[in-house]
Protein backbone atom coordinates (compact mmCIF):
# COMPACT_ATOMS: atom_id res chain seq x y z
CA UNK A 1 0.00 0.00 0.00
CA UNK A 2 0.93 3.64 -0.95
CA UNK A 3 -0.22 6.87 -1.57
CA UNK A 4 -1.93 8.63 -4.22
CA UNK A 5 -1.85 12.28 -3.96
CA UNK A 6 -4.78 13.49 -5.70
CA UNK A 7 -3.37 17.31 -7.11
CA UNK A 8 -5.29 20.19 -8.93
CA UNK A 9 -2.28 21.82 -10.56
CA UNK A 10 0.02 18.17 -11.66
CA UNK A 11 2.59 20.49 -13.16
CA UNK A 12 3.55 22.62 -9.76
CA UNK A 13 3.00 19.26 -7.96
CA UNK A 14 5.13 16.98 -10.11
CA UNK A 15 8.15 19.56 -10.03
CA UNK A 16 8.26 19.26 -6.21
CA UNK A 17 7.36 15.95 -5.88
CA UNK A 18 10.58 15.01 -8.75
CA UNK A 19 12.91 16.89 -6.46
CA UNK A 20 12.41 16.35 -3.16
CA UNK A 21 11.47 12.21 -3.47
CA UNK A 22 14.76 11.05 -4.96
CA UNK A 23 16.78 13.91 -3.19
CA UNK A 24 15.14 13.07 0.05
CA UNK A 25 13.89 10.01 0.77
CA UNK A 26 15.58 8.19 -2.70
CA UNK A 27 12.73 7.06 -4.69
CA UNK A 28 13.09 7.53 -8.53
CA UNK A 29 10.21 7.80 -10.67
CA UNK A 30 8.82 4.92 -12.59
CA UNK A 31 5.73 6.67 -14.80
CA UNK A 32 5.11 9.86 -15.91
CA UNK A 33 5.99 13.22 -16.45
CA UNK A 34 5.35 17.04 -15.75
CA UNK A 35 2.48 16.79 -18.26
CA UNK A 36 0.56 14.52 -16.03
CA UNK A 37 -2.04 13.17 -15.46
CA UNK A 38 -0.55 10.15 -13.36
CA UNK A 39 3.17 9.90 -12.30
CA UNK A 40 4.52 7.42 -9.62
CA UNK A 41 7.67 6.86 -7.59
CA UNK A 42 9.26 3.53 -6.10
CA UNK A 43 11.59 3.05 -3.41
CA UNK A 44 13.40 0.31 -4.76
CA UNK A 45 10.58 -2.60 -6.41
CA UNK A 46 8.48 -1.13 -4.01
CA UNK A 47 5.73 1.73 -4.84
CA UNK A 48 6.34 4.95 -2.21
CA UNK A 49 3.86 7.66 -4.20
CA UNK A 50 1.70 8.15 -6.90
CA UNK A 51 0.17 11.39 -7.88
CA UNK A 52 -3.23 11.39 -10.10
CA UNK A 53 -4.87 14.71 -11.57
CA UNK A 54 -7.59 15.59 -9.02
CA UNK A 55 -10.38 16.60 -11.68
CA UNK A 56 -8.92 13.08 -13.85
CA UNK A 57 -10.22 11.00 -10.49
CA UNK A 58 -13.72 12.83 -10.42
CA UNK A 59 -14.57 12.27 -13.60
CA UNK A 60 -14.11 8.31 -12.76
CA UNK A 61 -15.40 8.03 -9.96
CA UNK A 62 -18.65 10.44 -10.48
CA UNK A 63 -17.86 13.45 -7.80
CA UNK A 64 -17.07 15.74 -10.28
CA UNK A 65 -20.02 17.99 -9.23
CA UNK A 66 -19.87 17.49 -5.43
CA UNK A 67 -17.78 20.28 -3.50
CA UNK A 68 -14.58 19.93 -1.82
CA UNK A 69 -14.48 20.04 1.73
CA UNK A 70 -12.73 22.51 3.67
CA UNK A 71 -11.38 20.83 7.03
CA UNK A 72 -8.56 20.43 9.18
CA UNK A 73 -5.25 17.97 7.99
CA UNK A 74 -6.41 14.32 7.58
CA UNK A 75 -4.10 13.20 6.37
CA UNK A 76 0.39 13.72 6.73
CA UNK A 77 3.31 12.51 4.14
CA UNK A 78 5.79 11.53 6.85
CA UNK A 79 9.62 10.88 5.46
CA UNK A 80 12.50 9.76 7.47
CA UNK A 81 15.61 11.60 6.34
CA UNK A 82 19.32 12.02 7.88
CA UNK A 83 19.18 15.85 8.61
CA UNK A 84 15.42 17.94 9.04
CA UNK A 85 16.83 21.44 8.77
CA UNK A 86 18.63 21.00 5.07
CA UNK A 87 15.09 18.74 3.88
CA UNK A 88 12.90 21.63 5.20
CA UNK A 89 15.44 23.88 3.29
CA UNK A 90 15.30 21.52 0.59
CA UNK A 91 11.61 22.00 0.18
CA UNK A 92 11.19 25.67 1.33
CA UNK A 93 13.47 26.67 -1.45
CA UNK A 94 11.02 24.47 -4.08
CA UNK A 95 7.86 26.05 -3.60
CA UNK A 96 6.75 24.34 -0.14
CA UNK A 97 5.35 26.90 2.48
CA UNK A 98 6.98 26.88 6.11
CA UNK A 99 4.99 25.21 9.03
CA UNK A 100 6.93 24.55 11.52
CA UNK A 101 10.77 25.09 11.38
CA UNK A 102 13.24 21.96 12.54
CA UNK A 103 12.58 21.13 16.22
CA UNK A 104 13.73 19.15 18.92
CA UNK A 105 11.22 16.53 19.89
CA UNK A 106 11.91 15.02 23.62
CA UNK A 107 9.09 14.04 23.79
CA UNK A 108 8.31 11.68 21.09
CA UNK A 109 11.93 10.00 21.79
CA UNK A 110 14.99 11.29 23.23
CA UNK A 111 16.67 12.46 19.79
CA UNK A 112 13.83 12.80 17.53
CA UNK A 113 13.98 16.10 15.53
CA UNK A 114 10.85 17.24 13.01
CA UNK A 115 10.01 19.60 10.66
CA UNK A 116 6.41 20.59 9.06
CA UNK A 117 6.27 21.85 5.89
CA UNK A 118 3.02 22.08 3.48
CA UNK A 119 3.41 20.88 -0.38
CA UNK A 120 2.58 23.64 -3.15
CA UNK A 121 -1.02 22.68 -2.75
CA UNK A 122 -1.38 22.48 0.88
CA UNK A 123 -0.68 19.05 1.95
CA UNK A 124 1.31 18.59 5.43
CA UNK A 125 4.66 16.90 5.07
CA UNK A 126 6.57 15.58 8.11
CA UNK A 127 10.28 15.83 8.41
CA UNK A 128 11.93 13.44 10.89
CA UNK A 129 14.98 12.03 11.93
CA UNK A 130 16.16 9.99 15.32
Amino acid sequence: MYPRLLVADFAASFRFYDAFLPKLIGAHLTKGGEEGPYASWDLGEEGAVSMLDRAAMAALAGTADLPQPVSQDSTMLVCRVPDVAAAHAFCLARGAHDVAGPTDRPDWGPTCRTAHVRDPEGRLLEFQSY
